[in-house]
């Protein structure tokens, strides 16, 4: 009996665990990115989560990209950009609570990135 309590409060624990993540991605984020030439780009995520569901808006320069098929498991989530040129761009991330901050990877035109971003305070 105390081995079926035990195990039952685990469970709960750890389903308490993962809808805090969840629930912790939502906002808005921003991150930066030096590229070859040591320009610095801005970013911008506005999240939205619901359950396993990611969505909302990435924007760097230009209009907002609208994220699609986002998904999320656990601390880790995945979505594709579509840029103006119709090209997909596959996103994938992962939720660091401890640091209230996101870590991205992307790959667009070949070249692999990687941005952290942290909570926008506006």
């Amino acid at each position: 009996m105390k081995r079926r309590v035990f195990t039952t409060a685990i469970l709960v624990a750890c389903f308490a665990v993962c809808l805090a993540a969840v629930g912790g991605l939502a906002g808005k984020w921003k991150g930066s990115l030096k590229d070859p030439e040591g320009n610095d780009h801005q970013f911008h995520l506005v999240l939205n989560t619901d359950a396993e569901k990611l969505t909302g808006t990435a924007q760097a320069e230009g209009d907002p990209l609208t994220i699609n098929d986002g998904k999320i498991t656990g601390d880790n989530f995945s979505f594709t950009l579509k840029d103006p040129d119709g090209h997909v761009i596959p996103v994938d991330g992962k939720y660091i609570a401890a640091g209230d901050s996101i870590s991205l990877n992307f790959t667009e035109d070949a070249m692999k990135h990687h941005v952290t971003f942290v909570r926008d305070g506006q």
